[in-house]
């Protein structure tokens, strides 16, 4: 189940990745550093309100369908889901609307945040479906919503900006694609519910192992945003589109990735929990902590080495200079979340200890908050990128400690170690090469950069990856052939 995953969700995520990227170089240059700032924050709380609200709710989905799928109880299981949205939606638009009407911040603010909370909405009803179909291995129809969501997100975004909508316009186009989408999907999936009906006993169960998800989930966020809300404190709202600009470049490059390989591992490894026991869900876990790491780490120095071209080609002039600063260190900062969400919180999801997640995430979040109210007033820029550096490398410690309370998974050792060597090696090379600058530049590191790790990858064999991307290919033609 996890490589026809890994190569059913590979077209997804080069769309991601391209209309990401895309989206720094349109929105950074249609958009000024204020206005780029108003959207970065507009954007964190609309993340932060999504999560607290309704994240326990895709958690569930996520989790409970393979066990209740093999029971033959699925259709309580989305009647309970469903309702409980319903209920969860109300409270959010009531409170939201009043905060949102008795908020004393400007005008653009709070149409950013009131285009942020519509937009929630329509993203989370979707994502509920998204979870249902990557629950159960429906990875074409998973990876088609992603696809068309991020796409479309994208070109409404960029109409809304031209028609006025300034910071709104790329939240509002998320919004909007999210919502066509739904007007296809949900008739046919709301009919899955079929006869089932609420079950209060059963949406217990779910919130005791979602709220706490739930929870987690906000202290990774206070993680990845405390550091913009108090840049606009002290430092002002074009600091704020600065540090997003280079942010951006590092995470949405990296975090791709991670959305990939957790997109198809984490219901695999619950497969795998589920029918094969815990010997099962220990050569499946290390069979994916290899990869992840064996792509991620080299991605991530590579990244470092070639932040400044990458930042000439991709970030508006206005934001270019701060944003080749801020993104080596945000690399090494999605490195280290990356792997934590990606494979480190699998563990408490698996053993349904939760609460524990929370307990992990709450010591960096915590950290981060002390490290950016000391740092930031002294260094700026440069205090928000290494409080969050070091706030993440101890997330990535704490996880891993209270995991193995929850469900013990393996520590991919030899393969970090070989990751490390083949990437020390690439950056050798790379730093040895003239610095041109732009596109130039970028095209010559990254070129040799790929090839120096590929074929150093190869020789010390990161992972099984010789046998693994044969097996990969033959999954992709044959996919080709149909």
């Amino acid at each position: 189940m996890f490589w026809r995953g890994v190569v059913g969700y590979l077209p997804m995520n080069i769309v991601q990745g391209v209309v990401g990227l895309f989206s720094i170089v349109v929105f950074t240059r249609l958009l000024t550093p204020a206005e780029f700032g108003v959207y970065a924050l507009a954007y964190s709380a609309m993340t932060l309100g999504h999560t607290l609200t309704f994240s326990w709710l895709e958690a569930a989905m996520a989790r409970f369908y393979a066990p209740e799928s093999q029971g033959g109880r699925l259709s309580g299981h989305f009647a309970t889901l469903y309702r409980c949205w319903l209920g969860v939606a109300a409270v959010y638009m009531l409170i939201g609307g009043a905060g949102l009407l008795l908020w004393p911040g400007d005008g653009p603010i709070k149409i950013a945040v009131g285009a942020g909370m519509a937009a929630t909405l329509a993203r989370s009803l979707s994502k509920l479906n998204q979870e249902r179909r990557r629950a159960a291995g429906d990875v074409r129809g998973s990876a088609l919503m992603d696809i068309t969501q991020t796409i479309g997100g994208f070109v409404v975004g960029v109409g809304l900006i031209y028609a006025g909508l300034k910071g709104a316009a790329p939240i509002a186009g998320l919004g909007v694609a999210s919502a066509v989408v739904l007007m296809f999907l949900l008739p046919a999936e709301l009919k899955r519910v079929g006869h089932g009906v609420f079950e209060p006993r059963r949406a217990r169960t779910y919130a005791s192992y979602g709220l706490p998800v739930a929870l987690s989930l906000i202290f990774s966020l206070a993680l990845a945003t405390t550091d913009r809300f108090l840049l606009a404190a002290f430092m002002g709202n074009a600091t704020v589109g600065v540090y997003q600009a280079g942010y951006s470049l590092a995470n949405r490059t990296l975090d791709v990735m991670f959305i990939w390989l957790g997109a198809a591992g984490g219901p695999a490894l619950i497969m795998a929990l589920e029918r094969g026991g815990a010997a099962a869900l220990a050569k499946a876990a290390r069979e994916q902590s290899g990869l992840v790491l064996g792509l991620a780490v080299p991605a991530a120095v590579g990244l470092a080495l070639v932040a400044r071209p990458l930042a000439d080609v991709m970030i508006g002039p206005a934001l270019r200079q701060g944003a080749a600063m801020v993104t080596p260190w945000i690399a090494v900062s999605t490195l280290f979340s990356g792997f934590t969400n990606c494979y480190a919180h699998q563990a408490f999801m698996l053993g349904r200890r939760t609460g524990l997640m929370l307990a992990a995430m709450s010591i960096p979040a915590c950290v981060n908050i002390a490290l950016c109210l000391v740092l930031i007033p002294r260094f700026g820029l440069q205090g928000a990128m290494w409080a969050a550096t070091a706030s993440y490398g101890i997330g990535l410690v704490a996880s891993l400690a209270l995991g193995r309370r929850a469900q013990p998974l393996p520590l991919p050792t030899l393969a970090l170690a070989k990751a490390g060597a083949a990437s020390a090696m690439m950056g050798l090379v790379v730093a040895a090469l003239p610095s041109p600058g732009g596109i130039v530049e970028l095209a010559l590191k990254a070129g040799v950069g790929v090839m120096v790790y590929a074929l150093v990858g190869y020789a010390l064999d990161i992972s099984g990856l010789r046998s693994r991307s044969r097996e990969a290919l033959t999954i992709l033609r044959s996919r080709v052939a149909a």
